[in-house]
């Protein structure tokens, strides 16, 4: 399953997508980690010190060898220069695998050892001074909505995002990737606002959401989230001493989580796994081929001096049933 984590800053996100990280692993779950927000704090949030976190390359600086790969055979795209971060794949295409080894996770992803298992590690990379009035950030992430756009995943295989934080990623069809989208939301006004941002833009595509009540600390706070949100409200967390600790860098180990944090998050994992029985990639594909020709339209054509339209194969429906390893 694909997973997003969104809310604003500061409130929790980062922080709970990396317990969800901890607690599939621990659960025997095969995961892709992707820090894909402007604010690289996942890897540390997984355990890595600074040295350690900023070593991991960054999937924007792959970017080349990412299209490269990932357009194989397709005779719709003559070259990896004529690909935007929207096209999608079609027959020739290499599609990836949760599981499997290809040269984008040999070039991109570092794998991270837990208390309970590994996970393979990416991030679209930080935002620097050098891209000041360059590019904007939806360029970096562009990496992880290509690679979102030809991912073939399973059941018991995760793929979670941490996301920018805010709206960021309705600047194009992101938003649209994922099975499950996790809003995370403290009690207050604001912390709700990013929740109606969303609500809004995925009421047409059919975005599953769920919202996390983030700092709960008593029935007030409760109260406060249902009349704000009503049935999104999924689960709430509360105070973590062991997220303090490992806050501190005094780490404990996971299985020491708190039992209602533990619950809470078994509770995000059910509705994952319920959200795999309405799958429907043609749909999917569908919006993926939608955002596509907008982008094209609106500025793809222009920056790659061709009509991006005709990389649209509409034989090609994404599918688990393409989910067979490829020669690399």
């Amino acid at each position: 399953m694909k997973i997003a984590f969104v809310g604003k800053g500061g409130s929790g996100k980062t922080t709970l997508s990396s317990l969800f990280i901890r607690h599939l692993t621990a659960n025997e779950a095969t995961v892709v980690a992707v820090d894909a927000d402007i604010n690289q704090h996942l890897g540390a949030a997984l355990g890595l010190d600074e040295t350690e976190a900023a070593a991991l390359p960054a999937m924007g600086a792959h970017l080349p060898l990412i299209k490269d790969y990932l357009r194989g055979s397709n005779p719709r795209i003559p070259s990896a220069e004529a690909m935007i971060k929207t096209t999608p794949p079609g027959e020739g295409s290499r599609l990836l695998r949760v599981g499997e080894n290809n040269p984008v996770y040999e070039a991109c992803a570092r794998t991270v050892r837990l208390d309970d298992g590994e996970i393979r590690l990416m991030a679209t990379g930080p935002f620097t001074e050098s891209d000041l009035g360059v590019s904007c950030y939806h360029s970096k992430v562009g990496a992880v909505e290509l690679c979102l756009n030809h991912l073939v995943d399973g059941p018991d295989e995760y793929v979670v995002v941490d996301m920018t934080a805010g709206s960021d990623s309705f600047a194009s069809g992101m938003f649209t990737r994922f099975d499950m989208t996790f809003l995370v939301a403290e009690p207050t006004r604001k912390g709700v606002s990013v929740y109606r941002q969303y609500k809004e833009y995925a009421r047409d595509f059919g975005v599953s959401l769920n919202v996390i009540g983030n700092k709960v600390q008593g029935q007030d706070d409760l109260d406060f989230l249902r009349e704000e949100v009503g049935d999104d409200l999924l689960v709430t967390v509360g105070h973590s001493d062991w997220v303090r600790a490992m806050e501190k860098g005094r780490p404990i180990r996971f299985e020491l989580l708190e039992a209602d944090n533990r619950c809470a998050l078994q509770t995000l994992q059910d509705a994952a796994e319920d959200s795999y029985e309405h799958r429907d990639w043609e749909r999917y594909t569908r919006q993926m081929v939608h955002f596509h020709l907008r982008n094209a339209e609106s500025w793809g054509n222009a920056k790659t001096g061709v009509d991006l339209a005709t990389q649209v194969d509409p034989a090609f429906v994404l599918s688990e049933a393409l989910a067979v390893p490829q020669p690399s």
